[in-house]
């Protein structure tokens, strides 16, 4: 049979056909978006104290308490939100404009009127403590 006797072709399609399952495998997964992580909490700064406070009353709803991620919106404990790649901008730009479905399949963040700059600024905090706690450390963005 031809396939015996052409060892490189058999080897190529193996790889082939393992990654395309892998790739609908990962496609899958993202349309479910993330799983909720587990978040050790650490001793918080003052500001970032008044963060949780903050986004326990506006963001756990849908990004979980301790940022953990929910049903509703993925987690900002997660290193595609390190701040390499989302830098604090892009929190304030979310909670004032709202932002468009871009990792995660959860829909699009509406803009957040009622938390004020302020309210942002000590919200990131706590995001950016959490996240250091957790591990993710700002890496450069590469596309």
């Amino acid at each position: 049979m031809w396939i015996f006797q052409r060892p490189l072709a058999v080897f190529v399609v193996v790889v082939l056909v393992i990654g395309a399952g892998l790739f609908v495998s990962d496609m899958i997964a993202g349309l479910r978006g993330p799983t909720m992580v587990n978040v050790t909490e650490p001793k918080l700064s003052s500001m970032a104290s008044q963060g949780k406070e903050t986004f326990n009353a506006n963001c756990a709803s849908c990004h979980g308490k301790n940022a953990t991620g929910t049903e509703k919106g993925p987690p900002l404990v997660h290193n595609i939100y390190n701040p390499g790649h989302h830098a604090d901008g892009a929190f304030f730009l979310a909670a004032r404009r709202g932002t468009r479905q871009h990792h995660w399949k959860f829909g699009n963040m509406p803009a957040q009127p009622q938390v004020n700059e302020d309210d942002v600024r000590a919200i990131i905090q706590y995001v950016r403590e959490l996240q250091r706690a957790n591990g993710i450390e700002s890496q450069p963005h590469n596309m």
